[in-house]
């Protein structure tokens, strides 16, 4: 998966959880949770949506790791399994 690719998802993914939000107004570096009042369980959902649309596994230890718009796309980069056979790792 490209960076394209993955900001296009995660930004799918954000639409079907928060549909009032504009992806194109967000801090890439600031906090999702912040920017556009995520509780804890939209957060989840969010999460859960992304693993949904991209097929990447995210453990409950990862959730820390996806505060923002560039960690969640960084995230999605380096572990989704197209990516890794793409580079032969």
């Amino acid at each position: 998966m490209t960076t394209a690719e993955a900001r296009a998802a995660l930004e799918r993914a954000l639409l079907r959880i928060a549909p009032e939000v504009d992806p194109g107004t967000l801090d890439p570096r600031a906090s999702l949770r912040e920017q556009i009042d995520l509780d804890s369980m939209d957060m989840l959902n969010l999460l859960i949506e992304i693993h949904r649309t991209t097929g990447v596994d995210i453990p409950e230890e990862d959730y820390p790791k996806l505060g923002s718009l560039e960690e969640c796309v960084d995230y999605l980069v380096a572990r989704d399994p197209t990516t890794r056979e793409r580079s032969g790792a």
